[in-house]
C-alpha cells in the first residue's frame, strides 16, 4: 500500500509512522503466540525498508504518546489481569501503575480505535 495520510500507518516494526509516500506491508501477525485462550493474531503495517525500533529502557515511543492506547496485561501464564483504554499523553504513568503489580509479567498495547498490534512493553 502507498501511504497516503501521516498518521495512519504505523509500522509495527519501527514504531512510527509511515510517511506520505512510502510503501508498506499490511500483514497478518500472531502477536500473542500462547497457549491460553488470550492467543491472539491480527494486522500490522510494516515499511517496506522499516528498520527495528531501538528504545532506551522507559522510552515511550510517539507512536503511543499520540494516539489513544487499549492496554493489556498479562501475567506469566499469559492470563489478561487487567485491560484499559489510555490517552497517549498518560500512558508512561500507566504503564508505570501496572507495573507496580509484581503479577503482571508483561503488556501488549493495541491502537484504540481500529485495534491493530502495536507493541509488547516488558519489565525491565
Amino acid at each position: 500500500m502507498i501511504v497516503d495520510a501521516k498518521p495512519g500507518f504505523p509500522c509495527r516494526i519501527g514504531l512510527a509512522d509511515a510517511e506520505i509516500g512510502e510503501t508498506v506491508i499490511l500483514l497478518r501477525f500472531v502477536h500473542h503466540d500462547v497457549d491460553s485462550p488470550y492467543r491472539a493474531s491480527g494486522p500490522i503495517f510494516v515499511r517496506e525498508n522499516g528498520k527495528e525500533a531501538q528504545l532506551a529502557a522507559g522510552e515511550v515511543p510517539e507512536l503511543v504518546t499520540n494516539r489513544t492506547m487499549s492496554v493489556r496485561a498479562y501475567d506469566e501464564n499469559a492470563v489478561m489481569l487487567d485491560g484499559s483504554v489510555v490517552a497517549g499523553p498518560e500512558m508512561k504513568a500507566h504503564i508505570e501503575k501496572l507495573f507496580a503489580n509484581p503479577e503482571i509479567a508483561y503488556l501488549h498495547l493495541h491502537n484504540a480505535g481500529a485495534g491493530c498490534y502495536s507493541c509488547k512493553v516488558e519489565r525491565v
